[in-house]
């Protein structure tokens, strides 16, 4: 291993470790903040309300964009997972939709390697 490609790689680690740790930063102080608001039942009251609003509002444009062209389907999973961090059925809801999302994944992928092993074995026919 040569020294820039040991250098590129300590570069890499350094930042992975300092993305890492600010991360956690911003998570703990996420949390500490959302305690702190919970404490007070108006600013609860808001901040529940702010986050139904914006949840529910991205769930609707999602929903609204399904049939066009685009990401209609997980602008609507997005808005249901903000839901999901303030309200017990959005966060149920969010659950079924992300498994449907999974099993939707697999399924595309299990079709794509069975159109490419086809592919290929059209490919090796032999020509006559």
């Amino acid at each position: 291993m040569d020294s820039e490609t040991d250098g590129t790689n300590t570069a890499r680690s350094t930042a992975k470790r300092v993305g890492k740790a600010a991360g956690r930063a911003a998570g703990s102080a996420a949390r500490a903040t959302r305690e702190t608001i919970r404490r007070n039942p108006t600013a609860n009251r808001v901040y529940r309300t702010g986050v139904g609003v914006v949840g529910g509002g991205t769930v609707a444009l999602g929903v609204v964009l399904i049939p066009l062209p685009g990401p209609g389907s997980l602008i609507a999973v997005g808005g249901l997972a903000m839901l999901a961090t303030e309200f017990e059925g959005a966060k149920r809801a969010s659950a079924k939709a992300n498994a449907a999302a999974r099993k939707g994944v697999a399924i595309a992928k299990e079709q794509r390697a069975k159109r490419q092993a086809k592919k290929a074995a059209k490919g090796a026919a032999p020509v006559d």
